[in-house]
């Protein structure tokens, strides 16, 4: 893993991104030196006086569908050879993300493959979609953070970077932070519970008590109900994590 890696953002909505990048985790990376982020408006990309982005689809249908040409002249820019083939063979290469519905879901296991990186280039899609192009030869992957339609891939684009940039070395001002939370084993196929319940002050509220092994001090006891109850919650919230007779 890099101690610093670089985020390019290609779109048509630059300053989407002024708000997330003001504040939080990536705020403290930017400012820590942790990562750097640039963001690359397509226009600028592209040749004629309209500035075209995007044309209607071949073979009739609904919407528009965003460009190629403009695609492979802002990567050509930003990451140097744009085939993917071509980039492949260069030192320490650039990773092009395609953000998409039609993407691999997006998932911890992937955000921490993609902070290995040295470089991630972020396509964020717009309109019906990108030409297909562009995921067949331009991208590295194409990732969509869920079974949901958005209507741009800046949003996406967002969660990424923040799911990323706080496994990076000096993010978090706990390193442990990021090991010891939902979804925190590194094989995402192993079975693994949902962080546990976390409580603090007042030790009771409105009637509502904190649970009583969580102030006595006994920390191999805190330590096994902790492991329960992260195993109670993700049956009761997420079954489908959940292996048929657990090991717990």
């Amino acid at each position: 893993m890099y101690n610093r890696m670089q985020f390019d953002l290609i779109t048509l909505f630059p300053e989407f991104f002024d708000s997330p990048l003001r504040y939080g985790v990536v705020s403290r990376a930017l400012l820590r030196g942790a990562v750097t982020v640039r963001t690359h408006d397509l226009r600028g990309y592209t040749s004629d006086r309209h500035q075209t982005t995007d044309d209607r689809p071949y073979g009739g249908g609904e919407g528009m569908v965003m460009k190629i040409e403009p695609l492979y002249r802002a990567l050509a820019d930003i990451a140097g050879a744009p085939e993917r083939t071509l980039r492949a063979g260069a030192p320490d290469p650039a990773h092009v993300v395609l953000l998409s519905a039609q993407g691999r879901l997006f998932d911890q296991a992937m955000a921490r493959r993609l902070a290995g990186h040295r470089q991630l280039v972020l396509i964020c899609g717009r309109y019906e979609g990108v030409d297909e192009r562009v995921a067949e030869h331009l991208a590295d992957e194409e990732i969509s953070i869920g079974n949901f339609v958005l209507t741009g891939g800046e949003l996406a684009a967002a969660v990424l970077l923040d799911a990323v940039a706080r496994l990076l070395p000096g993010v978090l001002g706990d390193a442990q932070s990021a090991l010891n939370e939902s979804f925190s084993l590194p094989d995402s196929s192993a079975a693994a519970p949902l962080d546990c319940p976390h409580f603090t002050r007042p030790p009771e509220f409105n009637g509502w008590p904190v649970p009583p092994v969580l102030l006595q001090g006994d920390h191999q006891a805190i330590r096994d109900w902790r492991a329960r109850a992260a195993w109670d919650k993700t049956r009761r919230l997420r079954p489908d994590l959940c292996p048929a007779s657990p090991d717990e």
